[in-house]
């Protein structure tokens, strides 16, 4: 089997009673090992979704079941390794990412070894997001279909509705372990197995039948007095330390900076509680962040040694950023925001695109593996490459930018919310009608950053020639 992997995201998690809004919000950098991977916003209406499923990595057939829910997904561009769908929403407003790739050791893959005809990232949204109706109902049917398929690879998997927010881990070939978010708490979640502390009595908790028994079996605990599932099962290795770590450490860092701690540490904490509620505006910061006002940031004034230690979490790699809000504060027609940015998150802004619509506007849609800057992919990337050329130098201008489009798109969403009663025949069209008006300011104001940057960057050229001319 050749295995296609997205193993370099991040995910950042926030319970509803830390938010600003008393939303749940659930976040992912969809990353990947190569620059470019055009990604496209769609939406799968029931008559859409397979209904006799077979990966195209694995080769797996899984037969679904026959009354799918609709729901929008973040597909690659180019299917030749499957669809990929990472993230969405679907019509009971229960959001789901997949997937965090994560960690492992070999005194559990000893036991439980991986399954080259398992499912995986390629799969995973595809078969469980439409047949689901609450955040736990996701943990319980991705449960049953690693212990029924098994698994090819570690990941973690988010899932949410207005009220919960459950984060479950793979655990070797198929077993699993999930925990519920506290509301009052924060995940900053890298590319490691993440849970810590787990309880298996707790009502917080889900895992497979004979995870605790497996434990004990085999003597994987190394600790004394507690089950720590990240000491159980994922690693502590060399490379966590500059690649994962530092990654959680600047995330904690920002929502509690009162909290001192070491970025190359291996225990830094699963559930975090913020000092302030969290904005989408603060989530965006975060999976865009390079470490900026430490000396580890890539475009900082740092040693180049500290500069290129630590793996940040904007990195070139990113192929888009979702936020998955589910908001409490408005009518259920309109909670499931699916906020979505493409390419490296240095120089763009997350749209906020109502989820209770059939279909999506086509510069978010279109996007395939030609350059065109028509498509919001391809005109993200774009303005990201010129933007690395000159970190200080476009920096004020995408500061300028991000307020402007942010204010733009948050009018245009306070607008369409406060006339909703005035639509209640089509809500749908109404709502696709407010993701056109969105998807065209965001591509009008992203055009004129790149032309900004452009007009003001083409007088630092190198090639020049200065005669009194």
């Amino acid at each position: 089997m050749e295995k296609r992997v997205k193993g370099s995201c991040t995910t950042i998690l926030v319970g509803k009673k830390a938010s600003i809004d008393g939303s749940t919000i659930i976040s992912r950098n969809d990353d990947g090992h190569e620059a470019l991977d055009p990604e496209r916003l769609v939406v799968v209406n029931p008559a859409d979704q397979p209904r006799h499923y077979q990966s195209v990595i694995s080769k797996v057939q899984v037969e679904l079941p026959d009354n799918p829910l609709r729901y929008t997904s973040i597909p690659n561009s180019i299917l030749k390794d499957g669809i990929w769908p990472a993230a969405g929403i679907n019509s009971e407003n229960i959001a789901m990412s997949a997937t965090e790739t994560i960690t492992t050791n070999s005194r559990v893959l000893g036991i439980d070894p991986f399954v080259l005809g398992g499912i995986g990232e390629e799969d995973l949204v595809t078969l469980v997001l439409p047949y689901i109706h609450s955040a736990k109902e996701g943990v319980i049917r991705l449960g049953s279909l690693l212990e029924k398929y098994g698994t090819y690879e570690p990941n973690g998997i988010a899932f949410s509705d207005k009220d919960e927010i459950w984060w479950l881990e793979t655990i070797g070939g198929h077993h699993w372990a999930a925990k519920r978010i506290p509301d009052d708490a924060y995940v900053v979640a890298p590319n490691r197995m993440n849970i810590d502390d787990f309880d298996f009595s707790a009502a917080d908790t889900l895992a497979s039948a004979d995870l605790e028994e497996m434990i004990a079996k085999y003597h994987l605990n190394p600790d004394f007095d507690r089950v720590n599932l990240r000491h159980i099962f994922g690693s502590s290795s060399i490379k966590d330390t500059v690649y994962n770590n530092p990654r959680a450490w600047y995330g904690q860092k920002y929502f509690t900076p009162e909290v001192e701690q070491d970025p190359m540490d291996q225990d830094l904490p699963f559930i975090c509680h913020a000092n302030r509620k969290i904005s989408i505006e603060d989530v965006k910061f975060v999976l865009s962040s390079h470490f900026e006002n430490t000396k580890y940031d890539v475009y900082g004034s740092g040693s180049e040694a500290d500069k290129t230690l630590f793996r940040p979490i904007g990195i070139n790699r990113n192929h888009d950023v979702h936020i998955l809000q589910i908001r409490n504060n408005v009518p259920a027609a309109v909670a499931g925001i699916h906020w979505l940015a493409f390419g490296a998150n240095t120089f763009n802004t997350v749209v906020p695109f109502y989820a209770n619509v059939t279909d999506t506007p086509a510069s978010y849609k279109d996007a395939n593996g030609t350059f065109n800057l028509n498509h919001m992919y391809w005109l993200s990337c774009t303005t990201a490459l010129l933007g690395d050329t000159d970190y200080d130098f476009y920096v004020d201008m995408r500061n300028s930018y991000e307020l402007a489009a942010m204010s733009a798109y948050r009018k245009i969403e306070n607008d369409t919310d406060a006339a909703l009663d005035q639509h209640q025949s089509d809500i749908q069209t109404y709502l696709a009608a407010a993701n056109q008006k969105l998807a065209d300011e965001a591509m009008k104001r992203q055009t004129k950053l790149l032309g900004d940057m452009v007009i003001a960057g083409s007088e630092k050229m190198k090639l020049r020639y200065n005669l009194n001319d």
